[in-house]
Protein backbone atom coordinates (compact mmCIF):
# COMPACT_ATOMS: atom_id res chain seq x y z
CA UNK A 1 0.00 0.00 0.00
CA UNK A 2 1.23 3.49 -0.79
CA UNK A 3 2.71 5.30 1.94
CA UNK A 4 0.06 8.42 1.98
CA UNK A 5 -2.22 10.26 -0.78
CA UNK A 6 0.02 10.73 -4.28
CA UNK A 7 0.55 14.56 -4.31
CA UNK A 8 0.11 14.68 -8.00
CA UNK A 9 -3.38 13.53 -7.59
CA UNK A 10 -6.18 16.64 -7.81
CA UNK A 11 -7.90 17.51 -4.99
CA UNK A 12 -11.17 19.92 -4.66
CA UNK A 13 -11.30 22.75 -2.49
CA UNK A 14 -13.32 21.25 0.05
CA UNK A 15 -10.54 18.16 1.12
CA UNK A 16 -7.33 20.56 1.14
CA UNK A 17 -9.78 22.91 3.61
CA UNK A 18 -10.32 20.08 5.55
CA UNK A 19 -7.03 19.36 5.82
CA UNK A 20 -5.82 22.62 6.59
CA UNK A 21 -8.35 22.80 9.16
CA UNK A 22 -7.15 19.94 10.96
CA UNK A 23 -3.58 20.76 10.52
CA UNK A 24 -3.77 24.34 11.67
CA UNK A 25 -5.67 22.89 14.74
CA UNK A 26 -2.92 20.54 15.28
CA UNK A 27 0.31 22.01 14.51
CA UNK A 28 -0.76 25.47 16.20
CA UNK A 29 1.60 25.00 19.48
CA UNK A 30 4.66 23.63 17.31
CA UNK A 31 4.53 26.50 15.10
CA UNK A 32 4.17 28.65 17.99
CA UNK A 33 7.28 27.56 19.84
CA UNK A 34 9.15 27.89 16.23
CA UNK A 35 8.45 31.42 16.08
CA UNK A 36 9.45 32.28 19.80
CA UNK A 37 12.33 29.82 18.69
CA UNK A 38 13.01 32.56 15.32
CA UNK A 39 12.60 35.68 17.74
CA UNK A 40 15.06 34.23 20.37
CA UNK A 41 17.50 33.84 17.23
CA UNK A 42 17.59 37.78 16.94
CA UNK A 43 18.51 38.45 20.25
CA UNK A 44 22.21 39.89 19.95
CA UNK A 45 23.06 38.95 23.47
CA UNK A 46 22.01 37.62 26.74
CA UNK A 47 19.78 40.62 28.33
CA UNK A 48 16.48 41.58 29.03
CA UNK A 49 14.10 42.20 26.66
CA UNK A 50 11.98 45.41 26.92
CA UNK A 51 13.99 45.15 30.32
CA UNK A 52 11.24 42.57 31.48
CA UNK A 53 12.01 39.39 29.69
CA UNK A 54 14.94 36.94 29.26
CA UNK A 55 15.76 36.84 26.29
CA UNK A 56 19.12 35.17 24.89
CA UNK A 57 20.55 33.81 21.64
CA UNK A 58 19.95 30.06 20.85
CA UNK A 59 21.85 27.76 22.57
CA UNK A 60 22.25 30.61 25.68
CA UNK A 61 19.99 31.13 28.95
CA UNK A 62 19.04 34.75 30.74
CA UNK A 63 17.69 34.53 33.91
CA UNK A 64 15.68 37.03 36.08
CA UNK A 65 17.17 37.83 39.02
CA UNK A 66 13.75 38.77 40.76
CA UNK A 67 9.92 38.24 40.30
CA UNK A 68 8.52 38.71 36.83
CA UNK A 69 7.56 42.55 35.83
CA UNK A 70 3.27 42.41 35.43
CA UNK A 71 4.08 44.20 31.72
CA UNK A 72 5.38 41.52 29.98
CA UNK A 73 3.59 39.97 27.23
CA UNK A 74 5.26 37.64 25.45
CA UNK A 75 3.83 34.71 27.59
CA UNK A 76 0.78 34.14 29.10
CA UNK A 77 -0.29 33.25 32.81
CA UNK A 78 3.15 34.13 34.44
CA UNK A 79 3.43 33.66 38.18
CA UNK A 80 4.95 35.99 40.79
CA UNK A 81 5.87 32.78 42.50
CA UNK A 82 9.31 32.13 41.34
CA UNK A 83 12.66 33.50 39.68
CA UNK A 84 12.49 33.07 35.89
CA UNK A 85 14.93 32.24 33.51
CA UNK A 86 14.29 31.09 29.70
CA UNK A 87 16.28 30.03 26.28
CA UNK A 88 15.62 27.85 23.33
CA UNK A 89 17.92 25.38 22.27
CA UNK A 90 19.05 24.38 18.81
CA UNK A 91 20.20 21.10 19.20
CA UNK A 92 20.76 20.17 15.61
CA UNK A 93 23.60 22.74 16.17
CA UNK A 94 25.40 21.36 19.23
CA UNK A 95 24.30 19.22 21.88
CA UNK A 96 23.74 21.80 24.97
CA UNK A 97 24.85 21.70 28.77
CA UNK A 98 22.71 22.37 31.56
CA UNK A 99 24.31 23.67 34.85
CA UNK A 100 22.15 22.73 37.89
CA UNK A 101 24.27 24.82 41.08
CA UNK A 102 23.07 23.30 44.47
CA UNK A 103 19.76 25.10 45.74
CA UNK A 104 20.16 23.23 49.50
CA UNK A 105 16.50 22.97 50.54
CA UNK A 106 14.79 25.67 48.30
CA UNK A 107 11.84 24.34 45.67
CA UNK A 108 13.24 24.74 42.12
CA UNK A 109 12.29 22.95 38.36
CA UNK A 110 13.72 23.06 35.12
CA UNK A 111 11.30 22.96 32.73
CA UNK A 112 13.01 21.42 29.56
CA UNK A 113 10.30 20.75 26.73
CA UNK A 114 10.59 20.00 23.00
CA UNK A 115 9.22 21.66 20.07
CA UNK A 116 5.33 19.66 21.00
CA UNK A 117 5.98 21.24 24.72
CA UNK A 118 6.30 17.86 26.12
CA UNK A 119 8.86 17.32 28.73
CA UNK A 120 11.61 15.58 28.02
CA UNK A 121 14.28 16.05 30.76
CA UNK A 122 13.22 15.52 34.49
CA UNK A 123 15.43 18.28 36.75
CA UNK A 124 14.17 19.39 40.30
CA UNK A 125 13.67 18.87 43.43
CA UNK A 126 11.10 16.39 43.23
CA UNK A 127 13.42 14.61 41.70
CA UNK A 128 16.55 14.33 43.89
CA UNK A 129 18.32 15.85 41.63
CA UNK A 130 21.90 16.02 42.00
CA UNK A 131 24.34 19.81 41.54
CA UNK A 132 26.19 18.84 38.52
CA UNK A 133 26.35 19.25 34.35
CA UNK A 134 23.33 17.72 32.21
CA UNK A 135 23.47 16.72 28.35
CA UNK A 136 20.46 18.13 25.99
CA UNK A 137 21.42 16.18 22.83
CA UNK A 138 19.13 15.85 19.51
CA UNK A 139 17.05 13.15 18.22
CA UNK A 140 20.20 12.30 15.97
CA UNK A 141 22.85 13.17 17.92
CA UNK A 142 25.82 9.92 17.90
CA UNK A 143 28.60 11.86 20.04
CA UNK A 144 30.82 11.13 22.92
CA UNK A 145 30.00 12.42 26.49
CA UNK A 146 32.20 14.03 28.26
CA UNK A 147 33.65 12.94 31.61
CA UNK A 148 32.08 15.33 34.14
CA UNK A 149 28.06 14.90 33.01
CA UNK A 150 25.86 13.65 34.90
CA UNK A 151 23.12 12.80 32.95
CA UNK A 152 21.71 13.04 29.01
CA UNK A 153 18.53 14.06 27.76
CA UNK A 154 17.63 13.21 24.48
CA UNK A 155 14.93 15.41 22.68
CA UNK A 156 12.48 14.12 19.98
CA UNK A 157 13.05 17.44 18.73
CA UNK A 158 16.21 19.58 17.67
CA UNK A 159 13.98 23.00 18.89
CA UNK A 160 13.40 22.84 22.99
CA UNK A 161 12.85 25.25 25.54
CA UNK A 162 14.52 25.63 28.82
CA UNK A 163 13.24 27.38 31.78
CA UNK A 164 14.32 27.24 34.89
CA UNK A 165 12.07 28.00 37.81
CA UNK A 166 13.62 28.92 41.53
CA UNK A 167 11.35 29.94 44.45
CA UNK A 168 11.70 32.77 46.45
CA UNK A 169 9.16 34.54 49.18
CA UNK A 170 7.81 37.52 48.57
CA UNK A 171 10.81 39.56 51.16
CA UNK A 172 13.95 41.78 50.67
CA UNK A 173 16.13 38.84 52.46
CA UNK A 174 14.89 36.21 50.18
CA UNK A 175 15.63 38.46 47.15
CA UNK A 176 18.81 39.37 48.82
CA UNK A 177 19.27 35.24 49.61
CA UNK A 178 18.65 33.80 46.60
CA UNK A 179 21.27 35.60 44.33
CA UNK A 180 23.76 33.33 44.85
CA UNK A 181 21.75 30.36 44.49
CA UNK A 182 20.46 31.37 40.76
CA UNK A 183 24.05 32.60 39.90
CA UNK A 184 25.12 29.37 38.92
CA UNK A 185 22.29 28.67 36.42
CA UNK A 186 23.06 28.45 32.71
CA UNK A 187 22.88 26.88 29.43
CA UNK A 188 25.32 27.11 26.76
CA UNK A 189 26.77 24.89 24.10
CA UNK A 190 28.99 21.20 24.94
CA UNK A 191 32.34 23.12 23.13
CA UNK A 192 32.75 25.49 26.15
CA UNK A 193 32.05 22.78 28.47
CA UNK A 194 35.00 22.55 31.24
CA UNK A 195 33.32 20.93 34.16
CA UNK A 196 33.45 24.23 36.30
CA UNK A 197 30.73 25.66 37.34
CA UNK A 198 29.97 29.18 35.18
CA UNK A 199 28.52 32.28 37.35
CA UNK A 200 26.51 35.44 36.47
CA UNK A 201 25.14 38.18 38.23
CA UNK A 202 21.89 38.28 36.68
CA UNK A 203 20.95 41.29 37.87
CA UNK A 204 23.55 43.46 35.28
CA UNK A 205 21.98 42.09 31.68
CA UNK A 206 21.78 44.75 29.38
CA UNK A 207 18.33 45.53 28.13
CA UNK A 208 17.77 44.53 24.67
CA UNK A 209 14.92 45.59 22.29
CA UNK A 210 11.95 43.36 21.13
CA UNK A 211 12.13 41.68 17.46
CA UNK A 212 7.80 41.41 17.96
CA UNK A 213 5.46 44.11 18.48
CA UNK A 214 4.16 43.78 21.99
CA UNK A 215 1.41 46.65 22.36
CA UNK A 216 -1.52 45.07 22.71
CA UNK A 217 -3.24 43.96 26.05
CA UNK A 218 -2.92 39.90 25.17
CA UNK A 219 -0.46 37.46 24.46
CA UNK A 220 2.16 38.17 21.44
CA UNK A 221 0.99 36.76 18.37
CA UNK A 222 3.28 33.80 17.79
CA UNK A 223 0.90 32.14 15.19
CA UNK A 224 -0.12 33.69 11.63
CA UNK A 225 -2.59 32.30 9.21
CA UNK A 226 -1.28 33.89 6.60
CA UNK A 227 1.98 32.41 6.96
CA UNK A 228 1.42 29.05 8.37
CA UNK A 229 1.92 26.86 5.86
CA UNK A 230 4.87 28.29 4.76
CA UNK A 231 6.80 27.43 7.89
CA UNK A 232 4.68 23.77 8.29
CA UNK A 233 7.21 21.92 6.19
CA UNK A 234 10.35 23.48 8.78
CA UNK A 235 8.07 22.36 11.62
CA UNK A 236 7.40 19.06 10.38
CA UNK A 237 10.66 18.22 9.60
CA UNK A 238 11.98 19.46 12.98
CA UNK A 239 9.62 17.09 14.66
CA UNK A 240 9.39 13.69 12.86
CA UNK A 241 5.88 11.92 13.65
CA UNK A 242 5.20 9.79 16.62
CA UNK A 243 4.56 6.54 16.24
CA UNK A 244 1.23 6.26 14.46
CA UNK A 245 1.35 9.63 12.77
CA UNK A 246 3.37 8.80 9.74
CA UNK A 247 -0.58 8.72 7.81
CA UNK A 248 -1.02 11.98 9.07
CA UNK A 249 2.58 13.49 8.34
CA UNK A 250 2.15 12.43 4.63
CA UNK A 251 -1.44 13.50 4.09
CA UNK A 252 -0.89 17.10 4.89
CA UNK A 253 2.47 17.02 2.80
CA UNK A 254 0.70 15.78 0.16
CA UNK A 255 -1.63 18.71 0.26
CA UNK A 256 0.71 21.57 0.44
CA UNK A 257 2.60 20.40 -2.16
CA UNK A 258 -0.51 20.35 -4.22
CA UNK A 259 -1.22 23.99 -2.51
CA UNK A 260 2.41 25.00 -3.89
CA UNK A 261 1.40 24.63 -7.67
CA UNK A 262 -2.20 26.03 -7.44
CA UNK A 263 -2.62 29.82 -5.63
CA UNK A 264 -6.27 29.17 -5.40
CA UNK A 265 -5.75 25.87 -3.39
CA UNK A 266 -3.63 27.98 -0.94
CA UNK A 267 -5.17 30.71 -0.58
CA UNK A 268 -8.56 28.83 0.60
CA UNK A 269 -6.36 26.64 3.03
CA UNK A 270 -5.14 30.70 4.20
CA UNK A 271 -8.67 31.07 4.42
CA UNK A 272 -9.35 28.21 6.56
CA UNK A 273 -6.84 28.63 9.27
CA UNK A 274 -8.22 31.54 9.39
CA UNK A 275 -11.53 31.23 10.02
CA UNK A 276 -9.94 27.63 12.22
CA UNK A 277 -8.37 30.20 14.29
CA UNK A 278 -11.20 32.33 15.26
CA UNK A 279 -13.70 29.38 15.74
CA UNK A 280 -11.62 26.53 17.30
CA UNK A 281 -8.47 27.72 18.89
CA UNK A 282 -9.37 31.53 20.08
CA UNK A 283 -12.21 30.15 22.17
CA UNK A 284 -9.70 27.40 24.00
CA UNK A 285 -8.03 30.66 26.43
CA UNK A 286 -11.00 30.50 28.10
CA UNK A 287 -10.45 27.74 31.18
CA UNK A 288 -14.09 27.02 31.53
CA UNK A 289 -13.86 25.33 27.63
CA UNK A 290 -11.85 22.65 28.21
CA UNK A 291 -10.26 20.29 30.53
CA UNK A 292 -11.12 17.97 33.47
CA UNK A 293 -13.99 19.14 35.30
CA UNK A 294 -14.03 19.52 39.04
CA UNK A 295 -15.70 20.56 41.93
CA UNK A 296 -17.16 23.95 42.04
CA UNK A 297 -16.37 24.40 38.40
CA UNK A 298 -12.34 24.39 38.84
CA UNK A 299 -11.23 22.29 36.13
CA UNK A 300 -7.73 21.21 35.14
CA UNK A 301 -5.37 18.26 32.98
CA UNK A 302 -3.65 15.84 34.23
CA UNK A 303 -0.90 15.70 31.04
CA UNK A 304 1.06 18.69 31.24
CA UNK A 305 3.88 18.56 29.26
CA UNK A 306 3.16 14.93 28.21
CA UNK A 307 0.19 15.33 25.43
CA UNK A 308 1.84 13.17 23.10
CA UNK A 309 -1.24 12.73 20.62
CA UNK A 310 -3.87 14.65 22.95
CA UNK A 311 -4.05 17.42 20.37
CA UNK A 312 -6.99 19.17 21.70
CA UNK A 313 -5.58 19.49 25.57
CA UNK A 314 -2.08 20.48 23.98
CA UNK A 315 -3.89 22.85 21.63
CA UNK A 316 -6.18 24.44 24.80
CA UNK A 317 -2.95 24.89 26.94
CA UNK A 318 -0.53 26.48 24.30
CA UNK A 319 -3.17 28.90 24.08
CA UNK A 320 -4.60 29.63 27.26
CA UNK A 321 -1.27 29.19 29.52
CA UNK A 322 1.93 27.52 27.33
CA UNK A 323 4.72 26.36 28.59
CA UNK A 324 3.63 24.21 32.21
CA UNK A 325 5.38 22.29 34.00
CA UNK A 326 4.98 18.21 34.16
CA UNK A 327 1.88 16.60 36.75
CA UNK A 328 5.03 15.62 39.27
CA UNK A 329 5.97 19.19 39.20
CA UNK A 330 3.24 21.78 39.37
CA UNK A 331 -0.54 20.75 39.38
CA UNK A 332 -2.90 23.43 38.03
CA UNK A 333 -5.97 24.11 38.83
CA UNK A 334 -8.54 26.97 36.95
CA UNK A 335 -11.18 28.45 37.45
CA UNK A 336 -13.39 31.54 35.47
CA UNK A 337 -16.75 30.88 37.11
CA UNK A 338 -18.22 31.88 40.75
CA UNK A 339 -20.12 28.92 42.59
CA UNK A 340 -23.09 30.05 40.77
CA UNK A 341 -21.67 29.14 37.82
CA UNK A 342 -21.28 33.20 37.05
CA UNK A 343 -18.51 34.52 35.27
CA UNK A 344 -16.43 36.36 37.87
CA UNK A 345 -15.90 39.85 37.20
CA UNK A 346 -14.86 42.68 39.56
CA UNK A 347 -18.02 44.07 39.61
CA UNK A 348 -18.28 41.65 42.55
CA UNK A 349 -17.02 40.82 45.65
CA UNK A 350 -15.42 37.05 46.02
CA UNK A 351 -13.88 35.14 49.10
CA UNK A 352 -11.75 31.80 48.99
CA UNK A 353 -12.13 29.54 52.45
CA UNK A 354 -9.49 26.71 52.52
CA UNK A 355 -10.68 25.16 55.52
CA UNK A 356 -8.41 23.84 58.58
CA UNK A 357 -5.62 22.20 57.53
CA UNK A 358 -7.25 22.17 54.07
CA UNK A 359 -4.86 24.71 51.90
CA UNK A 360 -3.43 22.66 49.25
CA UNK A 361 -1.64 19.91 49.34
CA UNK A 362 1.90 20.56 48.40
CA UNK A 363 5.71 19.58 49.54
CA UNK A 364 6.73 22.90 47.66
CA UNK A 365 4.31 25.62 47.84
CA UNK A 366 1.29 26.89 46.26
CA UNK A 367 -0.27 29.77 45.22
CA UNK A 368 -3.55 31.76 43.86
CA UNK A 369 -3.21 34.24 40.84
CA UNK A 370 -5.45 36.70 39.10
CA UNK A 371 -5.48 37.32 35.64
CA UNK A 372 -7.50 39.55 33.50
CA UNK A 373 -9.43 38.53 30.80
CA UNK A 374 -6.31 37.82 28.45
CA UNK A 375 -4.76 36.10 30.96
CA UNK A 376 -2.02 38.56 32.21
CA UNK A 377 -1.40 40.42 35.29
CA UNK A 378 -3.81 43.06 36.69
CA UNK A 379 -2.76 46.40 37.11
CA UNK A 380 -3.93 47.77 40.84
CA UNK A 381 -2.85 50.05 43.69
CA UNK A 382 -0.94 47.46 45.37
CA UNK A 383 1.03 45.50 42.88
CA UNK A 384 -0.21 42.24 44.38
CA UNK A 385 -1.28 39.55 41.43
CA UNK A 386 -1.14 36.56 43.84
CA UNK A 387 -1.42 35.21 47.46
CA UNK A 388 0.24 31.78 49.18
CA UNK A 389 3.33 30.34 50.17
CA UNK A 390 5.24 32.98 49.44
CA UNK A 391 2.96 35.84 51.76
CA UNK A 392 4.27 35.50 55.42
CA UNK A 393 1.46 37.75 56.53
CA UNK A 394 -1.57 36.24 55.91
CA UNK A 395 -4.02 36.07 58.74
CA UNK A 396 -5.88 32.90 59.23
CA UNK A 397 -9.24 33.02 61.23
CA UNK A 398 -9.75 31.90 64.36
CA UNK A 399 -11.21 28.44 63.67
CA UNK A 400 -8.06 27.89 61.22
CA UNK A 401 -9.29 28.40 57.93
CA UNK A 402 -7.74 30.70 55.38
CA UNK A 403 -10.13 33.75 53.82
CA UNK A 404 -8.89 35.13 50.83
CA UNK A 405 -10.89 37.89 49.43
CA UNK A 406 -10.84 38.85 45.87
CA UNK A 407 -12.27 42.17 44.70
CA UNK A 408 -11.38 45.58 43.09
CA UNK A 409 -11.08 47.70 46.96
CA UNK A 410 -9.72 47.11 50.11
CA UNK A 411 -11.18 44.58 52.24
CA UNK A 412 -10.32 46.72 55.03
CA UNK A 413 -7.26 47.21 56.93
CA UNK A 414 -7.77 44.20 58.85
CA UNK A 415 -8.21 42.18 55.66
CA UNK A 416 -5.78 43.68 53.09
CA UNK A 417 -3.23 41.30 53.81
CA UNK A 418 -5.61 38.66 52.53
CA UNK A 419 -6.70 41.04 49.44
CA UNK A 420 -6.17 39.91 46.19
CA UNK A 421 -7.21 42.69 43.86
CA UNK A 422 -9.34 42.49 41.05
CA UNK A 423 -9.95 44.55 37.98
CA UNK A 424 -13.05 46.53 38.64
CA UNK A 425 -15.94 46.48 36.69
CA UNK A 426 -14.31 43.43 34.31
CA UNK A 427 -13.65 40.00 33.44
CA UNK A 428 -10.81 37.97 35.04
CA UNK A 429 -9.52 34.30 36.16
CA UNK A 430 -8.27 32.70 39.13
CA UNK A 431 -5.39 30.23 38.61
CA UNK A 432 -3.91 27.83 41.63
CA UNK A 433 -0.47 26.63 41.31
CA UNK A 434 0.66 23.73 43.67
CA UNK A 435 4.46 23.16 43.29
CA UNK A 436 5.67 19.37 44.00
CA UNK A 437 2.47 18.53 44.64
CA UNK A 438 1.45 15.42 47.30
CA UNK A 439 -0.81 12.23 46.44
CA UNK A 440 -4.29 14.13 47.43
CA UNK A 441 -3.95 16.93 44.52
CA UNK A 442 -2.96 14.66 41.89
CA UNK A 443 -5.56 12.02 42.20
CA UNK A 444 -8.04 14.40 42.31
CA UNK A 445 -9.38 13.38 45.63
CA UNK A 446 -8.32 17.28 47.08
CA UNK A 447 -9.76 20.22 44.72
CA UNK A 448 -10.00 23.52 45.68
CA UNK A 449 -13.04 25.36 47.62
CA UNK A 450 -15.59 27.34 46.04
CA UNK A 451 -15.44 31.08 45.07
CA UNK A 452 -18.26 32.38 47.10
CA UNK A 453 -19.52 36.00 45.69
CA UNK A 454 -20.58 38.23 48.77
Amino acid sequence: MPAGPDSQVKITEAYARMVARDAYFWAWPMVNIYNRRLAFSESPEVGLMNGVLPFAPLNRLAMLHDYIKPDQRWVACPNQDVVYGAGIVALEQTPVIVQVPDFGGRFWAYQIVDLRTDSFAELGAMYGTQPGFYLLVGPDWKGEVPQGVTQVFRSRTNTAFVGPRVFMNDTAEEREAIQPLIAGIDIYPLSEFDGTLKTHDWSKLPTLGSPTGDEGKGETRWVFPETFFKQLPDVMRDASPLPGEEARYAQIQAVMDAAERDPDLMAAMVDEAGKTDAELVAPLLQFRNWGTQLAHHWSSTDNNAAFGTDYFTRTAVAKSNILVNAPKETKYLYQDLDVNGERLNGSNNYTVTFAKDETPPVEGFWSLTLYDEHHFFAPNPIDRYSLGTKNKTLKFNEDGSLTLYVQATSPGADLEANWLPAPANADFTLYLRAYWPKTPIIDGSWTPPAVERL
